[in-house]
This record gives structure tokens, C-alpha cells and sequence, in this order.
């Protein structure tokens, strides 16, 4: 084995010089991404409009392009549905991966270029085995296979000339041939679309292989794993697949799930490895494994800007290139890519915790907050409340939400919290109060609209019934895949739904 790891680690060897170089050299990388881009994309119909061939600056295409929503470029991918060529990227654009988001319902549909398929997703996952193979060099986790769940959408026709679907099912269908001998489920399995029958297809597939690692959405496959326990009758998953040794996992906050999986993984060498990745692209890694933070991929084909969250309403904020950038601080994403996305923001908010490399952490999305009442609650701040509940309390949460209750004539205004959990703390209304002053502590906004009840009174609890949120989920068709329970809205729309559907399970 450690012959064979040898071997692996000098292949491995050209990717992490390349790595080490844009870490010591971001702006450098940056550059050149960003020029290629420009080049690739200049005889576009968009280049064209924008004459990309006299773009000399990143300062000139900040002036010359406008930042765009999904709704700006929906236009276009209409036309390109259609089979239309050369309009965002060089060439026709195949394949479109179906993103709902997590505040919106109607659905999207992101270009997914030849380029952005084999330089930004392949390549992104190529690099997090290569990363962790870099600080496990004794792993033997390529002899075995990888455990994948898939989204809940298979590959459909838009016409003869284009397919949409999850973008995990959009990987399946493009990798090679073999990938069926790293990889379980089989590719038919794989792409089943109703997800308790893949779930199961899945359980039986999987338990005479050498399972070796996992990958994918942490709440989808918690959904997974309890089921093969129940389906064996074991006690944890290692007498299972005894040589599991790392889960990645992306897509949403992993540390409310941490203690669950410890629980049913009790295993001190088992290893959690982030990324990010999106239907959008592939965009961070988390190189190393003591920190909690993930590594800025700087030379795919991606061009990184960042809007300051406190400039993000207006009417033309201002986005920082990288050089720019400050730690600590709120910023939306922004993404130049060789899918033919130009200026796109993203939905999802970071913070950068290291500039030398760059290092970031996803802290939410621009539209799931709570601010009612000018509270500016983000995603981070509940995440890191409820770590604290939890950990004075000795509650273990499963699935959480929360939104605002409104003043009316005879009561003030209040966030109600739905929290599924899976330990429920001995006294919840002192688990609420924990949370309570935790987000004063993290959210001076939220501790002055708090101060002495005068805005808000205190937090308000539903505890959800087992299994709410995936009742929830699979009635609007989204479980499996990179779909995300939304955390925080600014209305009631998802506490209201949730209130109703608790009356009848």
C-alpha cells in the first residue's frame, strides 16, 4: 500500500507545486484567470457587447460589465435552452444544472460548459483527494470506493439539444467509464430521481463493498447512514465499512451534524474534509485539516469579486477584487466563469479568516437573514448561537429554522425558532435564553432591538415532531442533492408551512 501511495503522492506531486504557487501568489492567479476569460469569451455575442477585446484592467471591466442576478441572465439561457451558440461562452452550452436556490421556488437553470465541467468541477475534485492524500500519505482510501448520494433530479431533455438536471446527476453522466470501479452506487442507481427508492437501492448495493469514503450533503446522508444501521441491525457504521476513513462534505454548515456523525462513526481517525462547491462551480477546499476554514481554488477557470454585505441593497454596489478584501468581513460572491456567467452573484456570503493564502468560510446566503426589525441576523450568527445552546444545554439539534413573528396591535414583534431535535435539552426555555443572550453577544443590532423588550421580546420555540423537515422536503420535492433546509427568512412563508404540516404527521 504504501508502495502504491508512493506512486499516487509523485503524481499528485505537479498539482500541489501548482496549489503552493497561487497561494504564494493569488494576484497572479487571479490575473490570469481572469485575462483568459476575457480571451476565451471576446467574440461571444456578450463579449461583443461589452467589447471584451479592449478590456485592459480589472478596474475597466468593473465599469464596463453590471453586476447581474440570475433573473438578468435568464434571457439568455433561454436562447441557449434552445440551441443557440456563442452567446455567454464559446460554442453551445449542453447541459444546465437545475438550482432552486433556498429562498426561491422557482427554478434555475445554471450553463454548464465542456470547460467549466472538465476545468472547475473534475478539477476541483481531482484536487480534494489530491489535498487530502497530501496530509494522509498513508491513507488507503483509493483502494476503495466512494460512497456518493446523488441529487433528486436525473438528467431530462430541454429539446434534442440540451439537458438539464441536479448537477451531481450532470457529473455522473459526464465522468468516464470507469468511474463505476471508484464509485458506488452504478450510475443507474445513482440517478434514480425518487429518493427513498435510490436510498434503498443504495443500502443494498453498497454493504459487501470496500467502502472507504463518503461524499456529499451531511443532512442527506445522516438520512442515509441511520437507515443502514437500521437495515443491518449494527450498532455504528465502522461494522459496516471498517475501512471508512473520511467523509467530504459540502453544501451546508457541517458542525450542528458533528456530534451525530462522532456517534455513529466512533472513530478518532475518521476524517471531515469541506468544499465548496455549487452548481455555479467549485470554489474552496478546506488543505488542512486542524482548521475550519477552506483554501480560495484561485486557478480554475473562476474570477473571484466581493460585494461588502453593508453595500449589497444598493443600487450599484461596489465590488472589492481580491487584493482589496478584508478579514472578518461580511462580502456576497461574485463570479466571472468559463460556464458564461459574467459578474453573477452568487447567494452566498463569506468571510475571509486568512490572506496569506486565502482562506475564507461560508457564513450564508444574501437573502436568508431575519431583519424585521433591523436585527441583521445572518446564517453564521445562528450557527454559532445554537453551538452554544447546545453545548450549556447538552441538547443535540437535528434540523432547525426560523423567521419573524410580526408586531400586531397588542404584541411586539419575536423570531420564532422550529428546531427538530434530536437530544431536546431537559429545560428549553432556558436553552432559549442561552440563545437568546448568544445572539446579543454575536449581533449588537440584534442585542439593541432586545434591550429591555422594547422591539423584540424574547425568542419563541416550536420543538418540530421527528422527521418534520424531511416531510417537509420531499412534499416540495426537494431531498437528496445539494438541496438545503432554508435556516433564516424574513417572512413566514417556511415557519407557516412547517406550523401546518406539524398538525398532520
Amino acid at each position: 500500500m504504501t508502495f502504491i501511495n508512493s506512486i499516487i503522492n509523485w503524481i499528485n506531486f505537479k498539482r500541489i507545486y501548482q496549489i503552493d504557487l497561487f497561494k504564494k501568489h493569488p494576484h497572479d492567479a487571479q490575473l490570469e484567470v481572469f485575462f483568459d476569460l476575457l480571451h476565451e469569451a471576446r467574440d461571444t455575442e456578450f463579449g461583443k457587447e461589452y467589447d471584451f477585446r479592449n478590456i485592459r484592467s480589472e478596474k475597466e471591466f468593473k465599469e464596463r460589465v453590471p453586476i447581474r442576478q440570475y433573473e438578468d441572465f435568464a434571457p439568455y439561457v433561454e436562447r441557449l435552452r434552445k440551441g443557440e451558440k456563442n452567446l455567454l461562452w464559446p460554442g453551445d452550452i449542453k447541459w444546465f444544472a437545475k438550482s432552486s436556490g433556498t429562498t426561491n421556488d422557482k427554478s434555475k437553470f445554471i450553463p454548464v460548459s465542456k470547460q467549466s465541467l472538465e476545468d472547475v468541477h473534475f478539477r476541483g475534485a481531482k484536487d480534494v483527494f489530491a489535498l487530502y492524500l497530501k496530509n494522509n500519505p498513508d491513507s488507503g482510501v483509493l483502494f476503495g470506493k466512494t460512497l456518493t448520494l446523488g441529487g433528486s433530479h436525473r438528467v431530462n431533455n430541454f429539446s434534442n439539444k440540451s439537458y438539464y438536471g441536479d448537477l451531481s446527476a450532470i457529473l455522473i453522466e459526464n465522468t468516464p467509464f470507469w468511474s463505476d470501479f471508484i464509485r458506488i452506487p452504478p450510475t443507474e442507481i445513482a440517478l434514480i430521481e425518487e429518493f427513498d427508492e435510490k436510498v434503498e437501492k443504495i443500502i443494498q448495493e453498497s454493504l459487501d463493498e470496500n467502502v472507504t469514503s463518503l461524499a456529499g450533503v451531511p443532512s442527506w446522508y445522516l438520512v442515509l447512514l441511520k437507515r443502514v444501521l437500521e437495515h443491518t441491525g449494527k450498532s455504528n457504521i465502522l461494522e459496516v465499512w471498517p475501512n471508512l476513513e473520511v467523509f467530504i462534505h459540502g453544501g451546508i454548515n457541517f458542525d450542528p451534524y458533528r456530534e451525530q456523525y462522532q456517534s455513529i462513526i466512533p472513530s478518532a481517525s475518521m476524517n471531515y474534509m469541506e468544499t465548496y462547491n455549487a452548481s455555479e462551480g467549485f470554489f474552496a477546499i478546506q488543505d488542512e485539516p486542524e482548521r475550519n476554514d477552506m483554501l480560495l481554488m484561485l486557478d480554475y477557470g473562476v474570477y473571484y469579486e466581493f460585494i461588502p454585505m453593508e453595500h449589497f441593497h444598493e443600487d450599484h454596489p461596489k465590488a472589492l477584487s481580491l487584493d482589496e478584501v478584508e478579514l472578518g468581513k461580511n462580502y456576497a460572491l461574485v463570479i466571472s466563469t468559463n460556464g458564461g456567467l459574467w459578474r453573477y452573484v452568487i447567494g452566498d456570503t463569506i468571510q475571509f479568516t486568512s490572506k496569506r493564502p486565502f482562506r475564507i468560510k461560508i457564513t450564508g446566503r444574501t437573502k436568508q437573514f431575519i431583519n424585521a426589525f433591523g436585527e441583521e441576523i445572518i446564517v453564521d450568527n445562528a450557527e454559532q448561537a445554537l453551538n452554544i445552546a447546545t453545548e450549556r444545554t447538552g441538547a443535540n439539534i437535528k434540523e432547525y429554522t426560523a423567521g419573524p413573528i410580526f408586531m400586531g396591535t397588542d404584541k411586539k414583534g419575536a423570531h420564532e425558532w422550529i428546531i427538530e431535535f434530536e437530544r431536546e435539552p431537559e429545560d428549553k426555555e432556558y436553552f432559549m435564553e442561552v440563545l437568546d443572550d448568544a445572539l446579543k453577544t454575536l449581533n449588537s443590532d440584534y442585542e439593541a432591538k432586545r434591550h429591555k423588550n422594547l422591539t423584540l421580546e424574547k425568542p419563541h420555540l416550536l420543538v418540530a415532531k421527528p422527521d418534520l423537515f424531511y416531510e417537509w422536503m420531499k412534499q416540495r420535492g426537494k431531498v437528496g442533492g445539494q438541496n438545503k433546509i432554508p435556516r433564516l427568512a424574513n417572512n413566514r412563508k417556511y415557519l407557516d408551512e412547517l406550523i401546518e404540516l406539524q398538525k398532520t404527521i
